[in-house]
Formats: structure tokens, sequence, C-alpha cells
């Protein structure tokens, strides 16, 4: 289902097509950016960098990865200090 109509999906894919693979590649960069900042800045204050990490993971990968990697990606870069 789409609420597209198909005149403005050519348009849509018109342009697109149009784009540079650099061009692509910034666009697609800066959508991905603007989506973590607005995950980032719904998650509660005071979290772990740990925590931090494990939340934004789990919100754009979370059914698309196994937990295990999820959990490996938030530990990932942990001083040994840190506590477990």
């Amino acid at each position: 289902m789409s609420d597209t109509s198909p005149e403005f999906q050519k348009m849509v894919d018109d342009r697109y097509r149009s784009m540079t693979p650099e061009e692509r590649m910034c666009l697609v960069s800066q959508m991905y950016n603007t989506a973590r900042l607005i995950v980032e800045s719904s998650l509660p204050a005071g979290l772990s960098r740990e925590e931090r990490r494990l939340s934004i993971a789990r919100r754009f990968y979370a059914g698309e990865l196994p937990e295990e990697a999820l959990l490996a990606h938030a530990r990932y870069g942990r001083d040994s200090s840190e506590s477990t």
C-alpha cells in the first residue's frame, strides 16, 4: 500500500536516478544521521555509554540482528576498568 501518486513517485525515482553515487551516499548518510539524532533525543538522560549504545542499536537493528550482536556492539571499546 502506498499513498504516493504514480506521478510523484516517478519524479522521485527520476531524481534519484539522476544523482551521482556520491550524491546518493551523501543523502543516505544525512538521513541516517537525522534518524540517529531522533533516536538519541528520545532516550532518557543518565544512561551509561553501554546502555545508550545498546538502546540505539536495538532501535535500529532489533529483529534484524541477534541480541548477542547488539550486546557485543554496546560493549565494544569498553574500558577494561568498567564493570561487566
